[in-house]
């Protein structure tokens, strides 16, 4: 055997198994904070961006500006470098990653760097029928109206993909700025069939104020549009003797836009009427709002089972997170033990793993901040979901939290995810507010078999300038879970042991498995 071929006889990780994303042998830098530091190669550095990046948000050490100025060079340097692979991180961005904005603006920026894929790249990005609105409304507003032609044909490639009748009700509102007629008329999307291209005269005639042709096309071809026409006719004062659930769902109303015809908040029976025909994600969002109107046990308990079964949950592509922000938002003990189940079946990547793990879960002033200005979930409380389930599902775990010092967090194995995130979320401060590895594993790292480091990698030096994580021996493998997309990084990612995953899914640690049963990891698209 080679002596760069040997395996751990405690891990069965093979010294040169190697992940995706890279850092740059020859080209270093500092962390914001001042810290010996790699850069990546230009793959490495866009993939990390772009799961970790919400357009126009800003960050702890990096302006919305920057940052999304930051996302389309990369966009346009890796075009340049290899389009092909261009066009499979877009679709996995919208399909697996689940994010929005990210593949929008990167589709949009590939076709503007003259990327020979364009229309198919640009329709990979859309899966939700108000997206194809997004892509004209960016494009426009960065290199004006004069729409090249892979845009306009990937967008009409979507628009009719996603264009009915409960889409077009949903996301066609009169405020929008950009309207699906504008999509129509623009891309010149042809119908797929008779039904569709009634449904877009609708939305034309719709559009440019032509009631009573549009009343005429939907009562003609469009059954769900017409019903939903006979109950904006329903007079104010009488539409709530008409809260059936059937009727409703016939009619394609959701839970926003039946608060809007009702004129005012949604009571227990309105609520009972809506949520047979309500999403996962809607349901989610809304506890609060069903103990507030105080829906029945009954009722509840089907909401439950709906929220805890697997399937419904891998179905949703929710982030693990969004169960805590559930939780904590309703607190509800008839809630706690469906949201419970569904984090463990949104973790359920997270692996089971052999011999002894130290995972370190950064809980520093840059990892407080909110995920996004419409949320209140720090980031620290999605890095707890990872670090906790790793620590509840492992064999032999040590779990800390580390900022400036450590402080450490034991996870019973019968434990609730909910409650100890919530309860490791519960000791932010006890470390201080700085972030420095190198010190932290000085004071954690005891022969142990793999190190996890959930964190945004950007922290201070230690005392003697070294690598942050020259304490863990090269033959250690040490995955560092990057919650922040920055450019530099203290991982010289790439190199045997040496690994660098990013993102707020857990589709991430299926990686792990592949490097902790001997095999190299890929690009997940």
């Amino acid at each position: 055997m080679s002596k760069f071929d040997r395996i751990s006889k405690a891990t069965g990780v093979t010294a040169m198994l190697t992940s995706p994303v890279r850092a740059l042998r020859n080209v270093r830098t500092r962390t914001h904070e001042g810290a010996p530091a790699y850069v990546r190669d230009v793959k490495s550095e866009l993939f990390l961006l772009a799961v970790t990046n919400l357009a126009g948000e800003d960050t702890f050490y990096e302006s919305a500006a920057d940052r999304d100025e930051r996302f389309r060079d990369l966009v346009h340097a890796a075009t340049s470098e290899d389009p092909e692979w261009v066009t499979r991180l877009v679709p996995w961005l919208r399909d697996t990653a689940n994010l929005r904005s990210a593949p929008v603006v990167a589709a949009v920026e590939y076709v503007h760097a003259g990327g020979p894929f364009g229309r198919r790249v640009v329709d990979s990005a859309l899966q939700r029928a108000d997206e194809p609105a997004e892509v004209l409304a960016y494009y426009t507003s960065r290199y004006g109206r004069a729409l090249p032609q892979p845009i306009k044909r990937g967008v009409a490639d979507a628009a009719r993909r996603l264009y009915t009748e409960r889409a077009a009700l949903k996301y066609d509102g009169v405020s929008r700025a950009w309207r699906m007629a504008d999509v129509l008329e623009l891309c010149h999307v042809r119908p797929r069939d008779e039904a569709q291209s009634a449904l877009f005269r609708w939305l034309l005639d719709r559009r440019h104020g032509r009631a009573a042709t549009a009343t005429a096309t939907a009562t003609a071809r469009l059954p769900v549009v017409t019903a939903h026409t006979a109950l904006q006719a329903i007079p104010p004062g009488e539409r709530r003797q008409h809260l059936d659930a059937d009727t409703l769902a016939a009619a394609g109303v959701t839970w926003e836009s039946l608060a809007g015809w009702l004129g005012g908040p949604l009571g227990r029976t309105a609520w009972e009427a809506i949520i047979p025909s309500t999403g996962y994600m809607a349901l989610l969002r809304n506890l609060r709002n069903f103990d507030h109107a105080g829906v029945s046990d009954a009722v509840a308990e089907r909401v439950a089972a709906k929220l805890a079964d697997p399937g419904e949950v891998r179905r949703s592509r929710q982030f693990p997170f969004r169960f805590v922000a559930a939780y904590r938002n309703a607190p509800s003990l008839r809630w706690a033990y469906a949201l419970d189940r569904a984090l463990e079946a949104a973790t359920a990547n997270v692996p089971a793993l052999a011999g002894r793990t130290l995972v370190l879960v950064d809980t520093s002033a840059s990892m407080r901040r909110a995920l996004s200005a419409r949320s209140s979930m720090s980031a620290i409380e999605a890095a707890a979901v990872f670090g906790v389930a790793l620590a509840k599902r492992g064999n032999d775990v040590d779990l800390y939290g580390f900022a400036d010092g450590v402080f450490a967090h034991r996870v019973p194995p019968a434990a609730s995810l909910l409650t100890e995130v919530g309860r490791l979320c519960g000791r932010v401060g006890e470390a201080g507010h700085g972030t420095r590895i190198a010190e932290s594993l000085r004071t954690t790292y005891r022969a142990h078999d793999r190190v996890v480091i959930v964190t945004d990698l950007q922290t201070f030096p230690d005392a003697g300038g070294n690598d942050a994580v020259a304490r863990v021996p090269a033959q250690v493998p040490v995955y560092g879970f990057n919650l922040g997309g920055y450019r530099p990084t203290v991982l010289a990612a790439g190199r045997a042991n040496r690994h660098e995953f990013g993102g707020l899914g857990d589709g991430t640690f299926t990686m792990i498995g592949l490097l902790e049963e001997g095999r190299s990891a890929g690009w997940p698209f």
